[in-house]
């Protein structure tokens, strides 16, 4: 039991508290955001599509479709040599569980103005998520590790292209499924990148690390969001966003999306 806390402890790292609140704060505000662009009626991200499509031709509600997927996708991590976090094991539950209970919850809308409504509502607060949940640092969601991990063993390709190639799969399949395909679609890609730039460096949780040898010393030195995290930000506007949570996505998200989003080495 000691040596299992350990590991705990050792991959929550500092601010532990924090950062696990923070993390299923995130996550579970991405699974309100989702209920919200569902029941708007006008378009979905291109996973939730995917995830809704198919939902309608099974017996799987959208929330277990979503955990479902991220499982199946979680798979596609062992040939890449990806390793979860404690981020990517709940990224898979949490939003799953959290769409589902706010979707029995939520009133559908009536009328254009309230549809529209809770769709602008849902993309805002999906970026704040994406900025909750990422910040966290506590691991990438499934379908951005699979995507930083292809990247990883492509050469020449970058996190903007596996991402489009991946998101057009899924987008396409989803439709012909019967998943909602709108303008909320384009209002969520064209919105997702500047939120996630905004958010992300807000909520990153400022992290002590230990000086590298040759430093001033032995202390700690307080990690701040600044201009890694700047950078992290700026990545994640520049792909469009990695969210998913489920997207995610809050996701994505540390230091290896900055240094994925690089011509890759096998």
């Amino acid at each position: 039991m000691r040596a299992l806390g350990n590991a705990v402890a050792s991959a929550l790292g500092d601010r532990p508290a924090r950062r696990l609140i923070q993390l299923q704060l995130g996550l579970t505000l991405y699974g309100l955001s989702m209920a919200l662009m569902i029941e708007a009626n006008l378009g979905l991200n291109p996973w939730d599509v995917f995830h809704q499509g198919v939902a309608n031709r099974t017996v799987l509600s959208i929330g277990q479709v979503t955990i479902a997927t991220g499982v199946l996708v979680l798979m596609l991590w062992i040939p890449l040599r990806q390793r979860p976090g404690i981020g990517t094991v709940s990224n898979v539950i949490v939003i799953g569980l959290a769409v589902d209970a706010v979707l029995r919850l939520l009133p559908t809308p009536d009328g254009l103005l309230l549809r529209a409504t809770f769709l602008v509502g849902g993309v805002l607060l999906n970026g704040v998520a994406t900025g909750l949940y990422i910040g966290a640092r506590l691991g990438p969601g499934p379908r951005d590790g699979l995507m930083t991990g292809i990247v990883a063993r492509r050469p020449g390709w970058t996190i903007r292209r596996a991402r489009t190639a991946l998101e057009l799969v899924v987008l396409g399949i989803g439709w012909l499924l019967g998943g909602s395909v709108g303008v909320g679609t384009l209002l969520y890609a064209a919105a997702i990148g500047p939120l996630a730039h905004r958010f992300i460096p807000l909520f990153t949780v400022a992290t002590t690390v230990a000086r590298q040898p040759g430093g001033d010393g032995e202390r700690g030195d307080d990690h701040r969001p600044g201009v890694e995290d700047h950078r992290i930000g700026r990545r994640h506007a520049d792909v469009g966003g990695l969210v998913e949570p489920g997207h995610d996505d809050p996701g994505v998200v540390d230091v290896q999306l900055v240094q994925a989003d690089r011509p890759a080495t096998p």
